[in-house]
Protein backbone atom coordinates (compact mmCIF):
# COMPACT_ATOMS: atom_id res chain seq x y z
CA UNK A 1 0.00 0.00 0.00
CA UNK A 2 1.05 3.61 -0.54
CA UNK A 3 2.34 5.68 1.93
CA UNK A 4 0.01 8.63 2.33
CA UNK A 5 -0.85 12.22 4.65
CA UNK A 6 -3.83 13.54 6.39
CA UNK A 7 -3.91 17.35 5.48
CA UNK A 8 -5.48 18.80 8.41
CA UNK A 9 -5.82 17.06 12.25
CA UNK A 10 -9.68 18.59 12.87
CA UNK A 11 -12.60 16.04 13.19
CA UNK A 12 -13.41 16.32 9.70
CA UNK A 13 -9.26 14.83 9.88
CA UNK A 14 -10.40 12.06 11.78
CA UNK A 15 -13.33 10.58 9.49
CA UNK A 16 -11.01 11.34 6.35
CA UNK A 17 -8.73 9.09 8.23
CA UNK A 18 -11.27 6.30 8.98
CA UNK A 19 -12.35 6.29 5.52
CA UNK A 20 -9.09 5.63 4.24
CA UNK A 21 -8.15 3.22 6.99
CA UNK A 22 -12.12 1.17 6.02
CA UNK A 23 -10.81 1.51 2.23
CA UNK A 24 -7.62 -0.17 2.83
CA UNK A 25 -5.72 1.02 -0.16
CA UNK A 26 -3.48 3.29 1.53
CA UNK A 27 -0.93 3.64 4.43
CA UNK A 28 -1.35 6.78 6.63
CA UNK A 29 1.54 7.87 7.70
CA UNK A 30 0.11 11.09 10.12
CA UNK A 31 -0.97 14.43 9.50
CA UNK A 32 0.18 17.56 8.41
CA UNK A 33 -0.96 20.90 10.52
CA UNK A 34 -0.06 24.26 10.61
CA UNK A 35 -2.37 24.58 13.59
CA UNK A 36 -0.57 21.41 15.59
CA UNK A 37 2.10 21.18 17.89
CA UNK A 38 4.65 19.16 16.00
CA UNK A 39 4.24 15.32 17.55
CA UNK A 40 1.04 15.61 18.87
CA UNK A 41 -0.93 12.04 18.92
CA UNK A 42 -4.82 12.17 17.28
CA UNK A 43 -6.84 8.94 16.90
CA UNK A 44 -3.36 7.29 17.10
CA UNK A 45 -1.43 9.40 14.38
CA UNK A 46 1.29 11.81 14.92
CA UNK A 47 0.67 14.88 13.64
CA UNK A 48 4.35 15.45 11.37
CA UNK A 49 4.68 19.07 11.13
CA UNK A 50 3.19 21.86 8.54
CA UNK A 51 2.74 22.06 4.84
CA UNK A 52 6.78 23.60 4.75
CA UNK A 53 8.01 20.19 6.42
CA UNK A 54 6.28 18.35 3.12
CA UNK A 55 9.56 17.98 1.11
CA UNK A 56 11.22 16.46 4.02
CA UNK A 57 8.11 14.31 4.58
CA UNK A 58 7.80 12.96 1.05
CA UNK A 59 11.62 11.45 0.63
CA UNK A 60 11.62 10.93 4.57
CA UNK A 61 8.67 8.73 4.33
CA UNK A 62 8.22 8.06 0.41
CA UNK A 63 4.94 9.49 0.81
CA UNK A 64 2.91 9.09 -2.41
CA UNK A 65 -0.14 11.13 -1.76
CA UNK A 66 -2.13 12.74 0.44
CA UNK A 67 -6.25 14.04 0.92
CA UNK A 68 -6.77 17.87 2.09
CA UNK A 69 -9.26 17.28 5.17
CA UNK A 70 -10.87 21.21 5.31
CA UNK A 71 -14.09 21.20 5.87
CA UNK A 72 -14.55 24.75 4.38
CA UNK A 73 -14.64 24.96 0.65
CA UNK A 74 -12.34 28.35 0.02
CA UNK A 75 -9.92 27.02 3.17
CA UNK A 76 -9.34 23.98 1.47
CA UNK A 77 -8.61 25.92 -1.93
CA UNK A 78 -5.97 27.92 0.09
CA UNK A 79 -4.71 24.75 1.59
CA UNK A 80 -4.34 23.07 -1.70
CA UNK A 81 -2.77 26.21 -3.61
CA UNK A 82 -0.05 26.01 -0.69
CA UNK A 83 0.64 22.55 -1.16
CA UNK A 84 1.24 22.87 -4.71
CA UNK A 85 3.66 25.67 -4.72
CA UNK A 86 5.94 23.53 -1.81
CA UNK A 87 5.13 20.36 -3.94
CA UNK A 88 4.23 21.14 -7.45
CA UNK A 89 3.97 17.19 -8.53
CA UNK A 90 1.76 16.50 -5.14
CA UNK A 91 -0.22 13.68 -6.02
CA UNK A 92 -3.96 14.50 -4.46
CA UNK A 93 -6.31 11.23 -4.27
CA UNK A 94 -9.66 9.93 -3.67
CA UNK A 95 -10.68 8.23 -0.37
CA UNK A 96 -14.75 6.17 -0.86
CA UNK A 97 -15.69 5.07 2.48
CA UNK A 98 -16.86 1.38 1.79
CA UNK A 99 -20.63 1.84 2.78
CA UNK A 100 -20.92 4.99 0.07
CA UNK A 101 -22.36 3.95 -2.97
CA UNK A 102 -21.54 4.62 -6.04
CA UNK A 103 -23.54 4.60 -9.21
CA UNK A 104 -23.23 3.61 -13.06
CA UNK A 105 -20.32 5.67 -15.17
CA UNK A 106 -19.98 8.00 -12.34
CA UNK A 107 -16.95 10.02 -13.52
CA UNK A 108 -14.76 11.60 -10.28
CA UNK A 109 -11.40 13.81 -10.17
CA UNK A 110 -8.91 14.18 -7.77
CA UNK A 111 -9.11 15.27 -4.02
CA UNK A 112 -12.28 14.24 -3.24
CA UNK A 113 -13.77 12.93 -0.09
CA UNK A 114 -16.66 10.31 0.11
CA UNK A 115 -18.22 9.90 3.34
CA UNK A 116 -20.12 6.81 4.83
CA UNK A 117 -23.65 6.45 3.56
CA UNK A 118 -22.90 8.70 0.94
CA UNK A 119 -24.66 8.01 -2.67
CA UNK A 120 -23.67 9.03 -6.08
CA UNK A 121 -26.06 7.99 -8.70
CA UNK A 122 -25.41 6.83 -12.58
CA UNK A 123 -23.67 9.06 -14.80
CA UNK A 124 -22.95 12.13 -12.72
CA UNK A 125 -19.91 14.14 -12.62
CA UNK A 126 -17.61 15.32 -9.41
CA UNK A 127 -15.10 17.69 -10.40
CA UNK A 128 -11.39 17.90 -7.70
CA UNK A 129 -11.40 18.48 -4.06
CA UNK A 130 -15.40 17.88 -3.50
CA UNK A 131 -16.80 16.13 -0.43
CA UNK A 132 -20.07 14.21 -0.02
CA UNK A 133 -20.75 14.07 3.26
CA UNK A 134 -22.30 11.17 5.74
CA UNK A 135 -25.91 9.84 4.06
CA UNK A 136 -26.14 12.78 1.44
CA UNK A 137 -27.20 12.13 -1.60
CA UNK A 138 -25.99 13.33 -5.16
CA UNK A 139 -28.53 11.78 -7.70
CA UNK A 140 -28.23 10.74 -11.03
CA UNK A 141 -26.62 13.03 -14.15
CA UNK A 142 -25.89 15.85 -11.29
CA UNK A 143 -22.81 17.59 -11.53
CA UNK A 144 -20.43 18.91 -8.52
CA UNK A 145 -18.21 21.65 -9.82
CA UNK A 146 -15.24 21.48 -7.89
CA UNK A 147 -14.64 22.64 -4.10
CA UNK A 148 -18.47 22.22 -3.88
CA UNK A 149 -19.92 20.09 -0.56
CA UNK A 150 -22.41 17.91 0.99
CA UNK A 151 -23.21 18.19 4.18
CA UNK A 152 -24.61 15.20 6.30
CA UNK A 153 -28.09 14.23 4.82
CA UNK A 154 -28.28 16.67 2.20
CA UNK A 155 -30.13 15.66 -0.28
CA UNK A 156 -29.87 16.63 -4.50
CA UNK A 157 -32.41 15.26 -6.85
CA UNK A 158 -31.59 14.62 -10.71
CA UNK A 159 -30.15 16.50 -13.01
CA UNK A 160 -28.47 19.37 -10.21
CA UNK A 161 -25.83 21.13 -10.81
CA UNK A 162 -23.42 22.40 -8.26
CA UNK A 163 -20.93 25.08 -9.15
CA UNK A 164 -17.33 25.82 -7.93
CA UNK A 165 -16.97 26.30 -3.93
CA UNK A 166 -20.62 25.89 -3.62
CA UNK A 167 -22.32 24.52 -0.24
CA UNK A 168 -25.25 22.46 0.59
CA UNK A 169 -25.95 22.33 4.40
CA UNK A 170 -27.17 19.71 7.20
CA UNK A 171 -30.00 18.71 5.81
CA UNK A 172 -31.13 20.73 2.70
CA UNK A 173 -32.84 19.15 -0.27
CA UNK A 174 -32.88 20.46 -4.12
CA UNK A 175 -35.42 18.93 -6.17
CA UNK A 176 -34.47 17.81 -9.71
CA UNK A 177 -32.86 20.14 -12.44
CA UNK A 178 -31.55 22.99 -9.77
CA UNK A 179 -28.85 25.00 -10.84
CA UNK A 180 -26.59 26.57 -8.06
CA UNK A 181 -23.91 28.97 -8.53
CA UNK A 182 -20.00 29.63 -7.56
CA UNK A 183 -20.03 30.48 -3.56
CA UNK A 184 -23.34 29.74 -2.62
CA UNK A 185 -24.28 28.21 0.22
CA UNK A 186 -28.15 26.59 0.79
CA UNK A 187 -28.87 26.89 4.72
CA UNK A 188 -29.36 23.91 6.82
CA UNK A 189 -32.64 22.40 6.42
CA UNK A 190 -34.18 24.31 3.62
CA UNK A 191 -36.46 23.12 0.38
CA UNK A 192 -34.70 24.19 -2.69
CA UNK A 193 -37.51 24.59 -5.73
CA UNK A 194 -35.97 27.24 -8.10
CA UNK A 195 -31.99 28.27 -9.34
CA UNK A 196 -29.95 30.12 -7.61
CA UNK A 197 -27.01 32.44 -8.90
CA UNK A 198 -23.53 33.26 -7.34
CA UNK A 199 -22.37 34.71 -3.85
CA UNK A 200 -25.63 34.43 -2.18
CA UNK A 201 -26.69 33.11 0.97
CA UNK A 202 -30.44 31.16 0.76
CA UNK A 203 -32.62 29.38 3.43
CA UNK A 204 -35.61 28.20 4.31
CA UNK A 205 -38.80 26.09 2.60
CA UNK A 206 -39.30 27.46 -0.26
CA UNK A 207 -35.58 28.72 0.40
CA UNK A 208 -35.46 32.35 -0.25
CA UNK A 209 -31.94 34.86 -0.70
CA UNK A 210 -31.42 36.23 2.89
CA UNK A 211 -28.24 38.08 1.23
CA UNK A 212 -24.88 38.59 -0.63
CA UNK A 213 -22.24 36.55 0.34
CA UNK A 214 -18.27 37.56 -0.42
CA UNK A 215 -16.03 35.08 -1.85
CA UNK A 216 -14.13 33.43 1.03
CA UNK A 217 -16.69 34.29 3.63
CA UNK A 218 -16.67 31.15 6.00
CA UNK A 219 -19.89 29.87 6.81
CA UNK A 220 -18.63 26.92 9.11
CA UNK A 221 -18.62 29.82 11.39
CA UNK A 222 -15.85 28.76 14.47
CA UNK A 223 -13.21 31.29 15.50
CA UNK A 224 -10.76 28.30 13.83
CA UNK A 225 -12.28 29.25 10.41
CA UNK A 226 -12.40 32.69 10.84
CA UNK A 227 -8.63 33.10 11.73
CA UNK A 228 -7.83 29.88 8.32
CA UNK A 229 -9.49 31.90 6.26
CA UNK A 230 -8.68 35.59 7.04
CA UNK A 231 -4.48 34.32 7.40
CA UNK A 232 -2.30 36.53 5.61
CA UNK A 233 -0.31 34.09 4.57
CA UNK A 234 -2.03 31.56 2.74
CA UNK A 235 -1.55 33.18 -0.69
CA UNK A 236 -4.15 32.66 -3.19
CA UNK A 237 -1.80 30.55 -5.55
CA UNK A 238 -3.06 29.92 -9.27
CA UNK A 239 -3.37 26.03 -9.08
CA UNK A 240 -2.63 24.09 -12.26
CA UNK A 241 -5.32 21.37 -11.13
CA UNK A 242 -8.80 21.47 -12.60
CA UNK A 243 -10.72 24.41 -10.64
Amino acid sequence: MHNVIIFGASGHGSVVLDCLEKEGEYNVIGFVDSYRVKGTIVNGYQVLGSEYDLPFLINRFNVRGGVVAIGDNWTRKLVVDKISKIAPNFNFINTIHPSAKIGKDVLMGCGNVIMPGAIINSNSLIHDFCILNSNSILEHDSVMESYASLAPSSCCGGNVFLGKFSSICLGASLVNGIEIGQHTVIGAGALVVDHFGDNVMAYGSPARIVRKRSVGEPYLSTPKKRQLSEKESFEVIPSNLSV
